[in-house]
């Protein structure tokens, strides 16, 4: 089995720890991992803002560049969403696009889904109170967890997932499932807004007595993470794979 890494641009640029801890990961579990250089944006801030032939263009070299891996996977639950399920808005019929579609995976959908991991590669110790972060796409779009307003059996991923990890306390947000306010150009169209849902939520975290926000999104990591710099909280943001890999510590 190879893997063929599909990194976002922001990641690539800010986060590339990130980036590295999902590499690491996969190894673990012996995957051929491959990063393709030719790999860019995958042409959501073009599809949100209206740009129809720029998002398409995306897509189609998007497609041609992972089109023969067995599996694509990424560490961003909105990118993987937008490839997985927006792409048909500009190359539905391309059947490559077509056949590439059902291999690609969030990290942690992999993990469950493809590999079906009952264990982590090697044993992670992390005793720390974590609050648990669902972000809107992998919540809505890759099944992250039971969205509150649908009224279906709770169910969730990302707790599912640390309790592999030994020492973790896993807590939850009053509202659990509230978005976070960054929307990608939402929060560069509607600044206070933005900014005003960031808040909120931080303090959601925050009231849980947590030490880190976990999530499985960098996007929404990043934008409660500019805002917890700012005021100076001491509630830290850590992406997921950042803990399945030990690497949380040195966060």
């Amino acid at each position: 089995m190879n893997v063929a890494l599909f990194i976002p641009c922001f990641v690539n640029e800010l986060y590339p720890h990130v980036a590295m801890a999902t590499a690491e990961l996969l190894e673990g579990y012996g995957i051929d991992v491959v990063y393709p250089l030719e790999q860019s944006c995958c042409g959501q801030p073009l599809s949100n803002n209206g740009d129809s032939q720029g998002a398409c263009d995306a897509a189609r070299r998007f497609t041609g560049v992972f089109k023969d891996y067995d599996y694509i996977v990424s560490p961003s639950g909105s990118c993987t969403s937008h490839v997985k399920h927006h792409y048909g808005w500009y190359i539905a019929d391309d059947a490559d696009y077509q056949a590439m579609q059902p291999r690609v995976y969030e990290i942690v959908e992999f993990l469950q889904d493809v590999l079906k991991v009952d264990r982590l590669p090697k044993p992670v110790y992390f005793p720390h109170p974590v609050s648990i972060h669902q972000s809107c796409h992998g919540l809505r779009e890759l099944g992250h967890a039971a969205p509150s307003e649908l009224m279906i059996p709770y169910h969730s991923r990302l707790e599912r997932i640390l309790q592999l990890v030994d020492g973790v306390d896993v807590r939850l947000p009053e509202r659990r499932d509230e978005c976070c306010g960054f929307g990608g150009t939402f929060s560069v169209d509607e600044p206070e807004v933005s900014v005003a849902m960031g808040e909120d939520r931080v303090a959601q975290h925050e009231a849980t007595g947590a030490e880190f926000i976990v999530g499985a999104d960098p996007s929404c990591l990043m934008h409660m993470g500019g805002i917890i710099r700012h005021k100076c909280r001491p509630i830290r943001p850590l992406h997921i794979v950042e803990i399945l890999t030990g690497r949380g510590g040195a966060a």
